[in-house]
């Protein structure tokens, strides 16, 4: 009997090379290819008169052929078949590309259906190389992915095997199908990849939207438990007070309020797991000094890793000055530090002399021994793999554990990505952020950028040049940072001091340079992206991104935020020869906001979801036919199921929840393993 577990390679059809290919694309069972959906459909059911179709669109008509089918050579190696077509509303043109075998079939004067792009004018519609079926088939056609080794109507052939014998198992208990309207699992999978009817694809794309967004958030929900184990490190007294008489300046209600959840977490006897979410410069760094001082205070280590050397630096500056005259020793660990220098520090984080150590990815060194680590913190957290953090927790028992992002992820997506950790958000900037002014300008406006750029240099200020590009590319007409910096260094700006820095420099060239920028050597930076993340300088007022249609909202968003950290006006300079709508609807979202959130919103409604998960760090298995901006609706009412089928059966012991279970625990494996 085949089943959602038989492996692939005894489906009928498939054979052991098959079986090869479809492995190495993640579908070794038979239940991982039915979960393999069409990426397109052909709708053969939705017939139009010729004379109502519309141009450079697909659709289908039902014609019959009126002409002989006349062959001629273009060149060698085309033959080019045309024919025409009647309905009761006109004629149409049909033209076929080396397609011998087809036209052959084909006979004049009977009817056929033909489906493909529309073209011509308003006198003769012309189809180029169409698909042709009988005129009495009736059905919706699945398009898979193709491949040289395996062409979508293989794969049709294939997946028919699979539907027609495979024993399913319901997923979704039958009381939340019942009360949300969904069909079975069978229905389900049967058509969404023949569906009989348009109606039929609808209710089943519905059912399986719903169970892919309940799995997910069920299993998280599990995860999240997990993670709450017992903790031996409690936060029994709050220095928060103190603290607050060492630093300069006055925490925000918004950041107070993060600190207490924080600290109720890691006053509960369980394990915190939390996310701080906050725009660029809401103050997240002025959170993670309190909660590691108070921990200090309490007797126990922290650490926090950062992801460049001169962000970890700019932290352990920062921290060590709020805690000088404390008693609360801080250490600095990264690439750059001597060897002599790592080996003391190391002792002394292995005897307890050190209460706060700040570093790089060099925390995650084997040898790196804590006495009592009781807090971990990542910074900038998008920028660590998920086993890279669960490496250095793994160096205390179960520590607490904050991730820090000033990347603004849209609340819908917070969700899904985050749905094992419990997310604090600091809505609220300090007292004195600058709000910074952004223009939307063509090359046009080239000279005078670089005069307004000079005044600020003239000022005893800083600024960037960002380009998309590394390199030259002969498809892209886009002048490269390399070439670029060249340009400037010997012409406009030969008076001034420039810095190039990009993500093909060595670590040790790329900190230099950084290190420069930040020590107030170079007044101006051409850069790449790199930049995006780890350099607070406020003297930094000025920033210019060429071709910015390249980049994606959140990114503008992310690389502004390099400036406009002190206490000087600052300016953005969009730069862009693209005048499409889509364009300037996006950068005009820029333009008029400096909300992160509103932003990143608005990003995932113009571009979906694949911005934000793209670079797969979180750890989570990909979505096979959900939308999370599409059908938000769809998450949240799967999120309340979740909530109350955990309430009344949190093990999932019931009978009618077996299913669910398996289908979470398959889940929970690929989330550990991440």
């Amino acid at each position: 009997m085949i089943t959602a577990a038989t492996d692939i390679q005894f489906l009928k059809g498939v054979g052991e090379k098959r079986a090869t290919y479809l492995k190495s694309k993640g579908i070794d069972t038979v239940g991982a290819l039915l979960r393999f959906y069409p990426r397109a459909y052909l709708d053969w059911t939705n017939i139009k008169n010729i004379s109502e179709t519309d141009f450079f669109t697909n659709c289908c008509i039902k014609a019959k052929i009126i002409s002989p089918i006349k062959s001629s050579y273009i060149r060698r190696d085309m033959i080019i078949y045309r024919f025409t077509v009647e309905d009761k509303s006109g004629l149409a043109e049909i033209c076929l590309f080396n397609q011998k075998y087809l036209a052959e079939k084909l006979r004049e004067g009977r009817e056929y259906l033909f489906y493909g792009k529309v073209e011509g004018n308003f006198y003769l519609r012309k189809m180029s190389s169409p698909k042709i079926m009988p005129s009495d088939f009736n059905g919706i056609m699945p398009i898979y992915p193709s491949s040289s080794k395996l062409s979508s109507k293989q794969l049709e052939s294939i997946m028919k095997n699979a539907v027609n014998s495979t024993n399913l198992v319901e997923t979704l208990p039958e009381s939340i199908r019942k009360k949300n309207n969904l069909c079975g699992i069978k229905f389900a999978i049967e058509n969404i990849h023949f569906p009989k009817s348009r109606e039929n694809f609808e209710i089943a794309k519905k059912r399986l939207v719903f169970e892919e967004l309940f799995i997910l958030q069920a299993g998280l929900n599990f995860l999240k438990l997990r993670k709450r184990e017992k903790n031996g490190c409690i936060i029994n007294e709050n220095y928060l007070p103190e603290f607050e008489s060492k630093i300069p300046f006055k925490l925000t209600n918004a950041q107070k309020r993060v600190i207490i959840e924080s600290l109720t977490d890691m006053s509960s006897g369980q394990s915190m797991n939390r996310l701080i979410q906050g725009d660029v410069g809401s103050g997240k760094t002025a959170v993670a000094a309190a909660l590691m001082y108070i921990t200090a205070k309490n007797g126990y280590q922290s650490a926090l890793m950062a992801p460049t050397e001169i962000l970890a630096e700019q932290h352990f500056k920062t921290i060590t000055k709020i805690t000088q005259s404390t008693g609360i020793k801080c250490g600095l660990l990264t690439g750059s530090t001597t060897k002599r220098q790592k080996a003391l520090i190391k002792e002394s984080l292995k005897n307890g002399e050190i209460d706060v150590i700040i570093g790089t990815h060099a925390l995650l060194v084997d040898d790196v021994e804590f006495n009592n680590i009781g807090l971990v913190i990542t910074d900038e957290q998008h920028r660590f793999g998920v086993s890279q953090r669960g490496k250095l927790s793994s160096k205390g028992e179960n520590p607490h554990t904050l991730v820090m992002s000033a990347t603004p992820i849209p609340r819908t997506l917070g969700l899904i990505l985050y749905g094992d950790l419990d997310i604090s958000i600091i809505d609220e900037y300090p007292k004195g952020r600058q709000s910074i002014d952004t223009f939307v300008v063509d090359t046009s406006y080239r000279a005078r950028i670089y005069n307004y750029i000079k005044k600020f240099l003239n000022e005893g200020r800083q600024g960037y040049i960002v380009c998309p590009l590394v390199e030259e590319n002969e498809e892209l007409n886009i002048t490269p940072a390399t070439e670029y910096y060249e340009k400037l260094k010997k012409g406009e700006f030969k008076d001034y001091s420039l810095g190039l820095l990009h993500g093909k420099m060595n670590a040790k060239d790329k900190e230099k340079a950084m290190k420069s920028f930040f020590d107030g050597q170079i007044q101006l930076l051409v850069c790449t992206t790199v930049i995006e993340v780890g350099i607070d300088v406020p003297n930094s007022v000025i920033m210019v991104i060429e071709n910015a249609e390249r980049f994606g909202l959140s990114q503008l968003h992310q690389l502004r935020g390099r400036i406009g950290r002190g206490s000087y006006k600052s300016s953005c300079i969009l730069i862009t020869d693209n005048k499409s709508i889509d364009t300037k609807r996006r950068l005009d979202v820029i333009k008029n906001s400096n909300d992160g959130f509103k932003i990143a919103d608005e990003d995932l409604k113009l571009r979906g979801p694949g911005d934000f998960l793209g670079s797969r760090q979180h750890g989570l298995p990909e979505m096979k036919i959900a939308d999370l901006f599409a059908d938000r609706e769809i998450l949240h009412l799967a999120g309340k199921e979740v909530e109350n089928l955990l309430k009344n059966d949190p093990r999932l012991e019931n009978s009618e929840n077996s299913g669910l279970k398996n289908e979470i625990k398959t889940l929970y494996n690929k989330l550990n393993n991440n």
